[in-house]
Protein backbone atom coordinates (compact mmCIF):
# COMPACT_ATOMS: atom_id res chain seq x y z
CA UNK A 1 0.00 0.00 0.00
CA UNK A 2 0.85 3.79 -0.62
CA UNK A 3 1.68 5.93 2.34
CA UNK A 4 0.50 9.43 1.59
CA UNK A 5 3.75 10.23 -0.69
CA UNK A 6 2.90 12.61 -3.55
CA UNK A 7 2.76 9.94 -6.51
CA UNK A 8 1.10 9.90 -10.28
CA UNK A 9 -1.16 7.94 -11.74
CA UNK A 10 -0.05 7.01 -15.35
CA UNK A 11 -1.07 5.11 -18.63
CA UNK A 12 -5.05 5.06 -17.89
CA UNK A 13 -7.52 6.58 -19.73
CA UNK A 14 -8.90 9.62 -17.38
CA UNK A 15 -12.13 10.96 -17.57
CA UNK A 16 -12.20 14.25 -15.86
CA UNK A 17 -15.11 16.87 -15.44
CA UNK A 18 -15.36 17.80 -19.09
CA UNK A 19 -13.45 15.39 -21.53
CA UNK A 20 -11.94 12.01 -21.68
CA UNK A 21 -7.02 11.83 -21.74
CA UNK A 22 -6.66 8.84 -23.58
CA UNK A 23 -3.05 7.64 -21.95
CA UNK A 24 -3.47 10.06 -19.26
CA UNK A 25 -2.39 10.86 -15.72
CA UNK A 26 -3.16 12.24 -12.20
CA UNK A 27 -0.79 14.01 -9.93
CA UNK A 28 -1.88 13.22 -6.50
CA UNK A 29 -0.58 15.08 -3.66
CA UNK A 30 -1.34 16.21 0.40
CA UNK A 31 -4.76 14.04 0.10
CA UNK A 32 -5.91 16.20 -3.32
CA UNK A 33 -5.50 15.86 -7.03
CA UNK A 34 -2.61 18.31 -7.98
CA UNK A 35 -2.36 17.69 -11.92
CA UNK A 36 -4.27 16.18 -15.03
CA UNK A 37 -3.23 15.56 -18.25
CA UNK A 38 -1.48 13.77 -21.05
CA UNK A 39 1.25 12.22 -20.48
CA UNK A 40 2.84 13.11 -23.44
CA UNK A 41 2.98 16.80 -21.97
CA UNK A 42 4.18 15.08 -18.60
CA UNK A 43 7.68 16.85 -18.27
CA UNK A 44 8.48 16.64 -14.56
CA UNK A 45 7.72 13.57 -12.16
CA UNK A 46 10.37 15.01 -9.44
CA UNK A 47 9.57 14.21 -5.84
CA UNK A 48 6.50 11.80 -6.94
CA UNK A 49 6.51 7.93 -7.20
CA UNK A 50 5.53 7.03 -10.88
CA UNK A 51 3.04 4.50 -10.82
CA UNK A 52 2.01 3.14 -14.76
CA UNK A 53 -1.24 1.59 -14.82
CA UNK A 54 -2.30 -2.08 -16.55
CA UNK A 55 -3.27 -1.65 -20.37
CA UNK A 56 -6.75 -0.51 -20.73
CA UNK A 57 -7.13 1.06 -17.41
CA UNK A 58 -9.54 3.46 -17.04
CA UNK A 59 -9.73 6.03 -14.14
CA UNK A 60 -13.07 7.58 -12.94
CA UNK A 61 -14.19 9.46 -9.65
CA UNK A 62 -14.53 7.38 -6.37
CA UNK A 63 -18.33 5.98 -6.37
CA UNK A 64 -20.77 7.69 -3.54
CA UNK A 65 -23.51 5.91 -2.00
CA UNK A 66 -26.43 7.41 -0.62
CA UNK A 67 -28.24 3.95 0.48
CA UNK A 68 -26.26 1.51 2.20
CA UNK A 69 -27.06 -0.52 5.70
CA UNK A 70 -24.36 -2.25 5.93
CA UNK A 71 -21.34 -4.75 4.28
CA UNK A 72 -18.63 -7.40 5.60
CA UNK A 73 -20.68 -8.38 8.71
CA UNK A 74 -20.86 -4.63 10.14
CA UNK A 75 -24.37 -2.70 10.18
CA UNK A 76 -24.72 1.11 10.43
CA UNK A 77 -27.73 -0.12 13.54
CA UNK A 78 -24.82 -2.09 15.13
CA UNK A 79 -24.18 1.40 16.43
CA UNK A 80 -20.20 0.40 16.67
CA UNK A 81 -17.33 2.80 15.86
CA UNK A 82 -15.94 -1.17 14.53
CA UNK A 83 -19.08 -1.53 11.98
CA UNK A 84 -18.59 1.80 10.23
CA UNK A 85 -15.02 1.03 10.38
CA UNK A 86 -15.37 -1.55 8.90
CA UNK A 87 -17.90 -0.30 6.29
CA UNK A 88 -14.90 2.55 5.37
CA UNK A 89 -12.76 -0.27 5.43
CA UNK A 90 -14.86 -2.86 3.01
CA UNK A 91 -16.56 -0.50 0.48
CA UNK A 92 -13.30 0.77 -1.16
CA UNK A 93 -12.98 -2.29 -2.80
CA UNK A 94 -15.92 -1.95 -4.93
CA UNK A 95 -14.98 1.55 -5.50
CA UNK A 96 -16.85 3.58 -2.94
CA UNK A 97 -15.40 6.22 -1.90
CA UNK A 98 -17.90 8.14 0.47
CA UNK A 99 -21.52 6.44 1.37
CA UNK A 100 -24.21 8.03 4.16
CA UNK A 101 -24.34 5.35 6.68
CA UNK A 102 -28.26 4.36 6.62
CA UNK A 103 -30.79 3.61 9.32
CA UNK A 104 -33.73 1.68 9.29
CA UNK A 105 -36.68 1.09 11.62
CA UNK A 106 -36.72 0.67 14.70
CA UNK A 107 -37.28 1.50 18.48
CA UNK A 108 -35.86 4.77 19.06
CA UNK A 109 -33.38 3.71 21.81
CA UNK A 110 -31.60 1.67 18.99
CA UNK A 111 -32.03 4.53 16.21
CA UNK A 112 -31.03 6.95 18.84
CA UNK A 113 -27.62 4.73 19.62
CA UNK A 114 -26.92 4.24 16.01
CA UNK A 115 -27.11 8.36 15.44
CA UNK A 116 -24.78 9.34 18.18
CA UNK A 117 -22.49 6.50 17.10
CA UNK A 118 -22.38 7.88 13.63
CA UNK A 119 -21.84 11.18 14.62
CA UNK A 120 -19.06 10.11 16.62
CA UNK A 121 -17.40 8.27 13.53
CA UNK A 122 -17.56 11.14 11.47
CA UNK A 123 -15.94 14.03 14.34
CA UNK A 124 -13.60 11.62 15.33
CA UNK A 125 -12.16 8.18 13.79
CA UNK A 126 -12.37 9.20 9.73
CA UNK A 127 -8.87 8.73 8.10
CA UNK A 128 -7.52 8.66 4.43
CA UNK A 129 -7.57 5.00 2.92
CA UNK A 130 -10.76 4.33 4.04
CA UNK A 131 -14.58 5.52 2.36
CA UNK A 132 -15.62 8.29 4.22
CA UNK A 133 -18.81 8.79 5.96
CA UNK A 134 -20.22 11.89 4.52
CA UNK A 135 -23.42 11.71 6.62
CA UNK A 136 -26.59 10.00 7.27
CA UNK A 137 -29.68 8.95 5.65
CA UNK A 138 -32.75 7.91 7.95
CA UNK A 139 -34.43 5.45 6.61
CA UNK A 140 -38.15 5.47 8.35
CA UNK A 141 -39.66 5.02 10.73
CA UNK A 142 -41.65 8.28 8.80
CA UNK A 143 -43.17 5.73 6.83
CA UNK A 144 -46.41 4.09 5.33
CA UNK A 145 -47.00 0.80 6.93
CA UNK A 146 -48.96 -0.25 3.54
CA UNK A 147 -45.25 -0.03 1.92
CA UNK A 148 -42.96 -1.25 5.05
CA UNK A 149 -41.38 -4.07 2.90
CA UNK A 150 -38.64 -4.89 4.99
CA UNK A 151 -38.94 -2.25 7.50
CA UNK A 152 -40.42 -3.37 10.78
CA UNK A 153 -43.96 -2.58 10.59
CA UNK A 154 -44.13 -2.12 14.54
CA UNK A 155 -41.81 0.50 14.35
CA UNK A 156 -43.29 2.81 11.71
CA UNK A 157 -44.76 6.09 13.28
CA UNK A 158 -45.68 9.35 11.76
CA UNK A 159 -43.41 12.06 10.71
CA UNK A 160 -42.56 14.64 13.16
CA UNK A 161 -40.93 17.51 13.09
CA UNK A 162 -39.61 17.21 16.97
CA UNK A 163 -38.83 14.07 17.11
CA UNK A 164 -36.41 15.02 14.22
CA UNK A 165 -35.22 18.05 15.32
CA UNK A 166 -34.70 15.63 19.02
CA UNK A 167 -32.39 13.74 16.31
CA UNK A 168 -30.78 15.92 14.44
CA UNK A 169 -29.50 17.00 17.69
CA UNK A 170 -28.09 13.58 18.84
CA UNK A 171 -26.85 13.40 15.20
CA UNK A 172 -24.46 16.69 15.55
CA UNK A 173 -26.14 17.91 12.65
CA UNK A 174 -25.16 15.31 10.63
CA UNK A 175 -28.60 13.72 9.29
CA UNK A 176 -28.29 14.57 5.29
CA UNK A 177 -30.95 12.42 3.83
CA UNK A 178 -34.45 11.14 5.28
CA UNK A 179 -36.90 9.08 3.81
CA UNK A 180 -40.89 9.56 4.61
CA UNK A 181 -43.92 9.04 3.73
CA UNK A 182 -45.45 12.63 2.82
CA UNK A 183 -49.31 11.26 2.95
CA UNK A 184 -49.31 10.56 6.10
CA UNK A 185 -49.49 12.98 9.34
CA UNK A 186 -47.17 15.62 9.39
CA UNK A 187 -45.61 14.29 6.03
CA UNK A 188 -45.42 17.63 4.80
CA UNK A 189 -44.74 19.69 7.66
CA UNK A 190 -41.68 17.33 8.08
CA UNK A 191 -40.51 17.99 4.51
CA UNK A 192 -41.02 21.35 4.77
CA UNK A 193 -38.79 22.10 7.55
CA UNK A 194 -36.08 19.57 5.99
CA UNK A 195 -35.64 21.91 3.43
CA UNK A 196 -35.64 24.76 5.36
CA UNK A 197 -32.65 23.46 7.24
CA UNK A 198 -30.84 21.87 4.37
CA UNK A 199 -32.02 18.16 4.74
CA UNK A 200 -32.65 16.38 1.86
CA UNK A 201 -36.28 14.80 1.94
CA UNK A 202 -37.16 11.95 0.13
CA UNK A 203 -40.68 10.21 -0.90
CA UNK A 204 -40.06 6.44 0.25
CA UNK A 205 -41.80 3.58 1.64
CA UNK A 206 -44.52 5.71 0.48
CA UNK A 207 -48.11 5.04 -0.70
CA UNK A 208 -48.68 8.68 -2.04
CA UNK A 209 -50.91 9.18 -4.93
CA UNK A 210 -49.27 11.35 -7.99
CA UNK A 211 -50.85 14.60 -6.79
CA UNK A 212 -49.63 14.10 -3.29
CA UNK A 213 -46.27 13.85 -4.39
CA UNK A 214 -46.78 16.85 -6.06
CA UNK A 215 -48.05 18.76 -3.05
CA UNK A 216 -44.62 17.12 -1.22
CA UNK A 217 -42.49 18.72 -4.05
CA UNK A 218 -44.13 21.96 -3.06
CA UNK A 219 -43.44 21.41 0.19
CA UNK A 220 -39.62 20.20 0.13
CA UNK A 221 -39.29 17.02 -1.64
CA UNK A 222 -36.57 16.54 -3.65
CA UNK A 223 -35.63 13.19 -4.03
CA UNK A 224 -37.04 9.46 -4.57
CA UNK A 225 -36.11 6.29 -2.65
CA UNK A 226 -35.28 3.22 -4.18
CA UNK A 227 -37.84 3.66 -7.53
CA UNK A 228 -39.99 0.98 -7.53
CA UNK A 229 -39.38 -0.46 -4.85
CA UNK A 230 -41.65 0.15 -1.69
CA UNK A 231 -44.13 2.90 -3.36
CA UNK A 232 -47.30 3.40 -5.24
CA UNK A 233 -46.20 1.71 -8.47
CA UNK A 234 -47.30 3.53 -12.17
CA UNK A 235 -50.72 3.23 -13.33
CA UNK A 236 -52.55 4.60 -16.14
CA UNK A 237 -55.28 6.48 -13.64
CA UNK A 238 -53.07 7.48 -11.11
CA UNK A 239 -48.97 7.79 -12.04
CA UNK A 240 -48.32 7.39 -8.14
CA UNK A 241 -44.38 7.78 -6.87
CA UNK A 242 -43.18 6.12 -10.07
CA UNK A 243 -45.00 8.27 -11.89
CA UNK A 244 -43.69 11.40 -10.41
CA UNK A 245 -40.05 9.96 -10.80
CA UNK A 246 -40.39 9.84 -13.99
CA UNK A 247 -42.19 13.12 -14.82
CA UNK A 248 -41.09 15.54 -12.23
CA UNK A 249 -37.87 17.51 -12.84
CA UNK A 250 -37.00 18.62 -8.89
CA UNK A 251 -36.78 14.68 -8.19
CA UNK A 252 -33.84 13.39 -7.84
CA UNK A 253 -34.15 9.31 -8.29
CA UNK A 254 -32.61 6.48 -6.22
CA UNK A 255 -32.27 2.96 -8.56
CA UNK A 256 -30.97 -0.11 -6.99
CA UNK A 257 -29.33 -1.46 -10.22
CA UNK A 258 -29.07 -5.44 -9.69
CA UNK A 259 -31.67 -6.34 -12.38
CA UNK A 260 -33.74 -7.93 -9.03
CA UNK A 261 -35.38 -5.16 -7.18
CA UNK A 262 -36.27 -4.34 -10.93
CA UNK A 263 -35.71 -6.42 -13.88
CA UNK A 264 -33.52 -5.05 -16.62
CA UNK A 265 -36.22 -3.79 -18.70
CA UNK A 266 -37.86 -1.57 -16.30
CA UNK A 267 -34.41 -0.20 -15.23
CA UNK A 268 -33.71 0.94 -19.08
CA UNK A 269 -37.33 2.64 -18.78
CA UNK A 270 -36.39 4.60 -15.79
CA UNK A 271 -32.98 5.40 -17.23
CA UNK A 272 -34.56 6.33 -20.73
CA UNK A 273 -37.31 8.17 -18.55
CA UNK A 274 -35.72 9.65 -15.87
CA UNK A 275 -31.86 10.02 -17.84
CA UNK A 276 -28.78 10.24 -16.11
CA UNK A 277 -29.20 13.81 -14.97
CA UNK A 278 -31.72 13.00 -12.28
CA UNK A 279 -30.38 9.07 -11.44
CA UNK A 280 -28.27 7.84 -8.50
CA UNK A 281 -27.49 4.23 -8.66
CA UNK A 282 -27.22 3.05 -4.81
CA UNK A 283 -26.64 -0.13 -3.21
CA UNK A 284 -29.56 -0.55 -0.28
CA UNK A 285 -26.81 -3.16 0.45
CA UNK A 286 -27.06 -5.00 4.18
CA UNK A 287 -24.44 -6.68 6.12
CA UNK A 288 -24.29 -9.75 4.49
CA UNK A 289 -22.71 -7.81 1.30
CA UNK A 290 -19.43 -9.79 0.45
CA UNK A 291 -20.08 -12.76 2.82
CA UNK A 292 -21.31 -16.39 2.49
CA UNK A 293 -24.85 -16.98 1.96
CA UNK A 294 -26.83 -17.88 4.95
CA UNK A 295 -29.06 -16.36 7.74
CA UNK A 296 -28.61 -12.81 8.89
CA UNK A 297 -29.87 -10.17 10.56
CA UNK A 298 -31.45 -6.60 9.75
CA UNK A 299 -34.00 -4.11 11.59
CA UNK A 300 -33.78 -7.37 14.24
CA UNK A 301 -35.25 -9.43 11.62
CA UNK A 302 -34.07 -12.67 9.81
CA UNK A 303 -32.64 -12.44 6.58
CA UNK A 304 -31.78 -15.04 4.16
CA UNK A 305 -29.00 -14.72 1.88
CA UNK A 306 -28.42 -16.41 -1.41
CA UNK A 307 -25.83 -15.85 -3.87
CA UNK A 308 -28.26 -13.63 -5.84
CA UNK A 309 -30.27 -11.70 -2.97
CA UNK A 310 -31.44 -11.46 0.58
CA UNK A 311 -34.80 -11.72 1.60
CA UNK A 312 -36.94 -12.20 4.77
CA UNK A 313 -39.06 -15.43 5.08
CA UNK A 314 -42.35 -14.12 3.40
CA UNK A 315 -40.26 -13.64 0.36
CA UNK A 316 -39.73 -9.79 0.88
CA UNK A 317 -36.82 -8.12 -0.29
CA UNK A 318 -34.70 -7.15 2.69
CA UNK A 319 -31.87 -4.62 1.18
CA UNK A 320 -29.30 -6.01 -1.46
CA UNK A 321 -25.86 -7.66 -1.61
CA UNK A 322 -25.52 -5.24 -4.87
CA UNK A 323 -21.74 -4.18 -4.99
CA UNK A 324 -21.47 -0.17 -6.96
CA UNK A 325 -19.32 -1.57 -9.03
CA UNK A 326 -21.66 -4.20 -10.22
CA UNK A 327 -24.51 -1.71 -10.03
CA UNK A 328 -22.63 1.03 -13.21
CA UNK A 329 -21.50 -2.97 -14.69
CA UNK A 330 -25.20 -3.92 -15.36
CA UNK A 331 -26.21 -0.28 -15.92
CA UNK A 332 -23.74 -0.57 -18.96
CA UNK A 333 -25.71 -3.82 -20.05
CA UNK A 334 -29.03 -2.86 -19.30
CA UNK A 335 -29.06 0.42 -20.61
CA UNK A 336 -25.85 0.77 -22.79
CA UNK A 337 -25.15 3.91 -21.48
CA UNK A 338 -21.49 6.03 -22.02
CA UNK A 339 -19.48 6.41 -19.18
CA UNK A 340 -19.62 10.16 -18.39
CA UNK A 341 -23.65 9.06 -17.88
CA UNK A 342 -22.22 6.61 -16.18
CA UNK A 343 -20.39 8.79 -13.54
CA UNK A 344 -22.90 11.20 -13.42
CA UNK A 345 -25.09 8.84 -11.54
CA UNK A 346 -22.73 7.16 -9.36
CA UNK A 347 -20.76 10.02 -8.20
CA UNK A 348 -21.20 13.37 -9.84
CA UNK A 349 -25.25 13.13 -8.71
CA UNK A 350 -25.08 12.20 -5.24
CA UNK A 351 -21.82 14.85 -4.44
CA UNK A 352 -23.47 17.56 -6.05
CA UNK A 353 -27.24 16.91 -3.90
CA UNK A 354 -25.19 16.71 -0.75
CA UNK A 355 -23.56 19.99 -1.24
CA UNK A 356 -20.05 17.74 -1.59
CA UNK A 357 -19.50 18.52 -5.46
CA UNK A 358 -16.26 20.86 -4.55
CA UNK A 359 -14.60 18.37 -3.45
CA UNK A 360 -16.19 15.02 -4.57
CA UNK A 361 -17.81 13.34 -7.66
CA UNK A 362 -15.39 14.47 -10.51
CA UNK A 363 -12.05 14.40 -11.41
CA UNK A 364 -10.59 17.91 -11.24
CA UNK A 365 -7.50 19.99 -9.93
CA UNK A 366 -7.98 20.81 -6.29
CA UNK A 367 -10.47 17.98 -5.17
CA UNK A 368 -10.28 15.01 -2.95
CA UNK A 369 -8.24 12.25 -4.76
CA UNK A 370 -10.96 9.89 -4.56
CA UNK A 371 -9.66 7.42 -7.54
CA UNK A 372 -11.45 4.00 -9.01
CA UNK A 373 -9.06 2.70 -11.66
CA UNK A 374 -10.94 -0.10 -13.59
CA UNK A 375 -9.66 -2.58 -16.20
CA UNK A 376 -11.26 -3.99 -19.30
CA UNK A 377 -13.84 -6.29 -17.67
CA UNK A 378 -15.07 -3.48 -14.99
CA UNK A 379 -13.73 -5.18 -12.39
CA UNK A 380 -11.98 -2.19 -9.86
CA UNK A 381 -8.12 -2.55 -10.08
CA UNK A 382 -7.29 0.41 -7.50
CA UNK A 383 -9.05 2.35 -5.03
CA UNK A 384 -7.56 5.70 -3.59
CA UNK A 385 -9.63 7.86 -0.88
CA UNK A 386 -8.10 11.38 -0.32
CA UNK A 387 -4.38 9.90 -1.93
CA UNK A 388 -4.58 6.96 -0.15
CA UNK A 389 -4.58 3.37 -1.42
CA UNK A 390 -7.43 1.94 0.26
CA UNK A 391 -7.85 -0.94 -2.41
CA UNK A 392 -5.19 -2.59 -4.59
CA UNK A 393 -6.32 -5.93 -6.46
CA UNK A 394 -3.64 -7.06 -8.17
CA UNK A 395 -0.58 -5.40 -6.31
CA UNK A 396 -0.04 -2.42 -9.12
CA UNK A 397 2.43 -0.95 -6.40
CA UNK A 398 4.38 -4.33 -6.39
CA UNK A 399 4.67 -4.39 -10.17
CA UNK A 400 5.88 -1.22 -10.22
CA UNK A 401 8.94 -2.42 -7.64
Amino acid sequence: MFEMEPIILMNGTVFTETNEIADGYIKIAGGKIAGIGSVSELTDTTGYTVVPLPEGSKIIPGMIDVHIHGVDGADTMDATTRALDQMATALPREGTTCFLATTITQSQPSIERALANAADYIAHHQAPGKAECAGIHLEGPFLSPKRSGAQPLEYIIHPSVELFQHWQSIAGGHIKLVTLAPEEEGGLELAKYLRETGVIASIGHSDATYDECVEAIRAGASHVTHLYNGMRGLHHRDPGVVGAAFLREELMVELIADGIHSRPEMVKIAFDQITSERMILITDSMRAKCLKRGTYELGGQTVYVTEQDARLADGTLAGSILKMKDAIKNMREFTRCSIPQLIRMCSSNAAKELGLFDRKGSIAVGKDADLVVIDDEWEVELTLCSGKVAYDRKGVRDATG
